[in-house]
Order: C-alpha cells, then sequence, then structure tokens
C-alpha cells in the first residue's frame, strides 16, 4: 500500500475539516453581528418617539418668588512668607469675625465657609519665576430670615470689626423654598406644554392621545444682590446703607420642559 497517498488523504480530510469549522466559526460570529445589531437598533427604535402623528412642544413657566432668606458674604485675605504663617494669620481674624457674629446673637450654625485657599504669588524677575509671598482667603457667609434682616447692620459691623471684608449681600430662597418654587414651576410648565400641544393638534383636525415623553429642560433662579462691593475695600457704611434702603421684592423663577404626544 502506498502510505503517501494514505498521508495525502487524511491530510486533505483533516484540511478540509478545519476550513468548514473556520466557515462556521465565521458564520457564528456574522450571525452574532446581526443579532446585536437588530437587537440596539430595535432599543433605539423603541426608545425613540414614532416619526408620524406626534407634536412635541416646549412648556414654559415664570412665577414670581419671594426671598425668605438675607445672606452676608464676608472675605478674609492675608499675606504670610509661607504657607503656614499665611494661614495663621487668617484663621486668626477668621477666629475674630466669628466670635463677634455669635456675641452679636447669630447662631453659630448660621456661619459657613463658602471656601478657603491657600496660594504662592509670583512675579518675575530678569525671566524668572519669583515667589513673592503666599496668599491666603477664606470666604464665609452668615444667614438670617428676611424677617430679621434688621440684623444685616449687626452681622456687618461684627465681620468688618473682626477684620473681614464685606464681599457681597443677597437676597436668596432656602432650599425647602427652591423646591417649593421648582415644583409649582414645572407643574405649571407641563400645564403649558399641554395646552399647546392641544392648540397645535386642533389646528390640524386632531386631538392629543398618549403621552410619548416628557423631560425637564430648565429650571433657572439667581440669588438677587442688594449690594456687592467689588473693590474688596471694607466697605461697612456703604453695606449698611444699602442694606436699610433696599427690601426684597417679587423675583422671577423660570422653568420648561419638553412634551411629546401622540395625534389622533
Amino acid at each position: 500500500m502506498d502510505t503517501s497517498k494514505i498521508k495525502n488523504f487524511w491530510g486533505a480530510q483533516k484540511s478540509a475539516k478545519i476550513s468548514d469549522q473556520s466557515v462556521q466559526m465565521t458564520l457564528i460570529i456574522v450571525g452574532a453581528v446581526v443579532l446585536l445589531a437588530l437587537a440596539g437598533g430595535y432599543a433605539v427604535f423603541q426608545m425613540m418617539p414614532p416619526s408620524g402623528n406626534v407634536v412635541s412642544v416646549q412648556g414654559n413657566s415664570q412665577i414670581k418668588a419671594i426671598p425668605d432668606l438675607v445672606t452676608v458674604y464676608f472675605s478674609v485675605e492675608t499675606k504670610g512668607t509661607d504657607a503656614k504663617d499665611a494661614k495663621d494669620k487668617n484663621a486668626e481674624i477668621v477666629d475674630a469675625v466669628v466670635t463677634n457674629l455669635v456675641k452679636a446673637g447669630f447662631e453659630r450654625a448660621d456661619i459657613v465657609t463658602e471656601n478657603f485657599n491657600v496660594y504662592p504669588e509670583y512675579s518675575w524677575m530678569n525671566s524668572q519665576q519669583k515667589i513673592l509671598d503666599y496668599k491666603a482667603t477664606h470666604n464665609i457667609r452668615v444667614e438670617m430670615p428676611t424677617s430679621e434682616s434688621d440684623k444685616i447692620g449687626d452681622a456687618i459691623d461684627a465681620g468688618v470689626d473682626g477684620g473681614a471684608l464685606i464681599s457681597y449681600i443677597n437676597f436668596e430662597l432656602t432650599v425647602a423654598k427652591q423646591n417649593e418654587y421648582k415644583a409649582l414651576a414645572f407643574k405649571q410648565a407641563a400645564e403649558d406644554a399641554t395646552i399647546k400641544a392641544q392648540a397645535l393638534a386642533s389646528g390640524v383636525g386632531k386631538k392629543l392621545g398618549k403621552l410619548v415623553s416628557i423631560s425637564s429642560n430648565e429650571f433657572y433662579y439667581q440669588p438677587w444682590r442688594m449690594y456687592s462691593n467689588d473693590a474688596m475695600a471694607s466697605g461697612g457704611a456703604e453695606a449698611k446703607a444699602a442694606a436699610t434702603t433696599i427690601q426684597p421684592g417679587e423675583q422671577d423663577v423660570n422653568a420648561q420642559v419638553s412634551v411629546s404626544y401622540k395625534i389622533v
């Protein structure tokens, strides 16, 4: 028997088997890719609203809000030969400010640190950067209800006497009031969107059907500044004068939503 022919025969069979396996594996991979693509496409299709017989609108609301909080912002700035020196000098002034505020009748919980930072100050000499000194900044705020706005002058005196600068004074909303106005603003924005959608559907002889999607786009609220000291001077007298002449008034709170409905 010719052994070489036998070897060639079995070699050919083995190669054919490997080739068949490769083809099968390729088909399996291609099938899996196609299934994944179909599944992904179906998922995207399910997430997207139908392109036909759908009306999409934006609803807006603007409501009037009365601030229920007055906030006085202080800034304490110190310089030192190194970071520790600047920090220690700053801490001494902040302690004095906090002590004065507590003595003036403010609760310790109403005195809040906004931020604290220590960093080197540089200058350029002979094309080289050189550290001049270190600067520490500490921003704190003290809060009081608008019903106690007559205490603004006491807060200003306490801060300035302790060595702080007046940055600005705001009328603001407490977190509870923000949430209250936010809920109302979004409710009214959604109602506005529904009215618009109904009008559009009616205009083309249709009626609103099932809600397809709704999403909140924006809620806008910004504190209302009664005093700002951009020059960063102590500004105690000016700040007190502003506090006694400016009273909180109604301010706008805005919200926006996007809504899609089927029309039938």
